[in-house]
């Protein structure tokens, strides 16, 4: 290499880490450069990060005991992300409306997700109801009583109540991973397939 080459080299890497970094090279977290007590200190924009308590994936031995509770929160995913998202944009139309307007508005998302969704919820066994339940609270934070009294009303939540009571569902119990056991696991498993482990 000769003396001309390595000069080149130098000042061409002088050259790079002088320029500005322009919209294309520079890392998206890189937001820009603050000088502090006259030194150039580069300034990111970190990400957000959820600290939530620690708790431990299933371990072999409680995947191969609870493998039709695992097939079941698989299955109720789903269909409780697309009860949230449904929710979110049903209290969204009927923020504004008056009450005449707002229970017409429920009929008629009722029967559209009756319409939609009562061939697949007929195939459902008792087992994976219960974990339907509980999957609609994790994800909406209200249990299914509640969202069908404030959506329906009493008369109908009441109705559902005592309908469910019979064959063993309670519509008012509360997703509670941290004094329940089996709602622990659920928690555990549903953190496991987010994860990709299972």
């Amino acid at each position: 290499m000769t003396y001309k080459t390595l000069i080149a080299l130098v000042a061409f890497a002088a050259l790079m880490l002088l320029r500005p970094l322009s919209a294309q090279t520079a890392r998206p977290n890189v937001q820009m450069c603050v000088i502090l007590d006259g030194d150039t200190v580069p300034y990111y924009n970190l990400r957000e990060v959820a600290v939530v308590e620690s708790f431990s994936l299933l371990t072999k031995e409680e995947i191969r005991k609870n493998q039709k509770l695992i097939r079941n929160v698989r299955k109720m995913m789903p269909y409780a992300k697309t009860a949230k998202a449904r929710l979110d944009k049903l209290e969204k139309e009927a923020a504004g409306l008056s009450p005449k307007q707002r229970k017409a508005l429920m009929k008629t998302t009722e029967k559209e997700i009756m319409d939609e969704f009562s061939e697949e919820l007929k195939r459902f066994t008792f087992s994976q109801g219960k974990v339907l339940l509980k999957l609609v609270d994790r994800e909406t934070g209200s249990t299914s009583y509640v969202l069908v009294n404030e959506l329906r009303g009493k008369m109908r939540a009441s109705f559902y109540q005592t309908f469910a009571r019979i064959f063993g569902y309670n519509l008012k119990a509360h997703y509670d991973p941290k004094n329940n056991k089996e709602d622990e696991l659920i928690e555990r498993i549903v953190r496991s397939i987010e994860l990709g482990r299972l």
